[in-house]
């Protein structure tokens, strides 16, 4: 049976983060944007996240299994959703941690269960970050015969040392810029022992620093190189940061080389739908201020949203916004399915993913040509919202570059089933 009505759990989830976001992320931009620097913006998010923290929005995202209370992806998307309707810098920060701690939720082992345990407590504001992306790009990370991720790491003795420069790693740096609580790093093995004619895909492995091991290795380590200025999202962290003979113990060894690359990727699949959401969430926004807006005759003789030009935007501006969602809901119910190709789960969290941020964008500018040159007025939300969407369809994996890539190659491999998404 097809029902889309939410269970308690859903629902409860859902009531929090409405109440969440309500309290704590409503006035919350009003304040940041106060601030001149980036990295003071995102300094002084620590106390909402202390209560987000409090509030189990941080242990929400682990699963029950390991200690945590998450219930599934789909409960993930409807947090996401609630909190980006609302806010977008705060929310991103604290699902931030969230994708941080997927690979080690993915590949946890009882040994690892020190490297939770601050994201359990309830108390503090530990952040995590998956460490994936370089400044010179990593669409063809694992493409034979290219030079691979140039972030790399050896074994030496019973510490790997790890070398290399990451870029656009949300809480990566932590709150004082000295390393996140835990951070997934994700790295080429150089070891001699493995062939030289190996795929790229043999050498790729997690390493878990956290900031201990930063202070234990001593200045220039771990360094923050540049503090991007971003056109939205504007008190997020995500630094140009470098590591210089970091020495990490051995036990940090989350994934061995050759192990790494189907974590990562089943990591950004997870996170495919979380993007979704909020694609979903700032559509909302969207057609909320839109909807508003409408209501006035702006000099005529009836509201604007009685002219049918106007109507019409707003009408593909909210079919956008619920086609997202349930595509959304659609592609975290078939990622956690028990489908027997694993293809066929991952196909609607790559669709959901570009879909919904080409629709977020979309939205933005029908919005922007519904209210006309005033929406280009900084007092009214229409340009926040506008440079909020147009991150979606390039972070998390580009659209263009990596994540239309993988659809076409799910398309044309052989034996594909276009419709098991639908009907197996």
């Amino acid at each position: 049976m097809i029902d889309f009505t939410l269970s308690p759990s859903q629902l409860a989830t859902r009531n929090a983060a409405r109440t969440f976001a309500s309290t704590h992320l409503l006035t919350a931009k009003a304040t940041y944007d106060q601030i001149p620097s980036h990295a003071q913006r995102f300094q002084s998010l620590q106390p909402l996240y202390e209560e987000a923290v409090k509030a189990g929005l941080i242990k929400g995202q682990i699963p029950a299994p390991i200690g945590g209370t998450s219930n599934g992806l789909i409960e993930a998307t409807i947090l996401v959703e609630e909190m980006s309707a609302v806010e977008r810098a705060a929310s991103l920060t604290i699902f931030g941690t969230g994708l941080g701690l997927t690979p080690l939720c993915l590949g946890f082992k009882p040994e690892f269960a020190e490297f939770l345990t601050p994201f359990l407590s309830g108390v503090g504001s530990p952040l995590a970050s998956l460490v994936f992306t370089e400044p010179g790009g990593v669409a063809n990370w694992l493409e034979d015969g290219a030079p691979g991720l140039q972030t790399t790491a050896y074994l030496d003795g019973d510490t790997w040392v790890l070398n290399g420069e990451k870029a656009w790693a949300t809480n990566c740096a932590g709150w004082d810029f000295q390393g996140a609580e835990l951070q997934c790093v994700v790295c080429r093995c150089t070891n001699p022992d493995i062939p030289v004619d190996a795929p790229p895909a043999a050498r790729i492995m997690i390493l878990m620093v956290r900031r201990e091991d930063i202070a234990a290795a001593g200045k220039g380590a771990f360094e923050v190189l540049k503090h991007q200025q971003v056109a939205g999202w504007t008190a997020v962290s995500g630094p140009h940061v470098k590591y210089t003979n970091l020495r990490v113990p051995a036990k940090n060894l989350l994934c061995a080389p050759g192990a790494g690359a189907t974590i990562v990727q089943m990591s950004f699949e997870m996170s495919a739908c979380l993007v979704g959401a909020m694609g979903t969430g700032i559509q909302r926004a969207i057609f909320d201020a839109a909807l508003a807006f409408s209501k006035s005759p702006r000099g005529g003789s009836v509201p604007i949203g009685d002219r049918q030009s106007v109507a019409d935007l707003l009408i593909d501006i909210k079919m956008r916004t619920e086609t997202s969602r349930y595509l959304t809901w659609k592609a975290a119910t078939k990622l956690h399915s028990d489908l027997p190709n694993y293809d066929d789960c991952r196909e609607l969290a790559l669709e959901a993913k570009v879909y919904c941020s080409d629709a977020a964008v979309k939205s933005a500018v029908d919005a922007m040509n519904l209210v006309g040159v005033s929406a280009y007025d900084l007092a009214l939300p229409f340009t926040d919202l506008l440079n909020d969407a147009m991150v979606l369809p390039i972070f998390d994996g580009g659209n263009v570059g990596i994540r239309r890539r993988a659809l076409q190659k799910l398309f044309t491999s052989e034996g594909y089933k276009p419709w098991a998404t639908c009907y197996e």
